[in-house]
């Protein structure tokens, strides 16, 4: 099996949100680096917390990155992450940088 094809799973065995950023970073930004960090549990107690995930932070080196400012850089990330980010994560940080 493939590697890429074995997500973390959440309780009802759906993709976590975790593996659903992934996965989406993957398609959108497929031959560069993503790391994506679930920070949730520094933030228990905090307004947003889920346990199942609603703190990240994403560190993505691009070549599409090349050339173009933070705000143009962000803008690739949102497009990308779209429905998760609006509905699903209550925070997220980025580090982005050109490959």
């Amino acid at each position: 099996m493939n590697p890429e094809q074995v997500m973390p799973r959440a309780r009802n065995d759906a993709p976590s949100r975790l593996a659903r950023i992934e996965s989406a970073l993957r398609q959108a930004f497929p031959d560069d680096l993503a790391e994506v960090t679930d920070m949730s549990a520094q933030h228990h107690g905090h307004a947003g917390f889920d346990a199942q995930g609603s703190h990240f932070h994403i560190r993505l080196q691009s070549r599409r990155f090349a050339g173009i400012g933070p705000l143009a850089r962000h803008r690739l990330v949102y497009d990308a992450l779209g429905p998760l980010l609006l509905q699903e994560v209550h925070s997220f940080t980025l580090e982005l940088r050109p490959l």
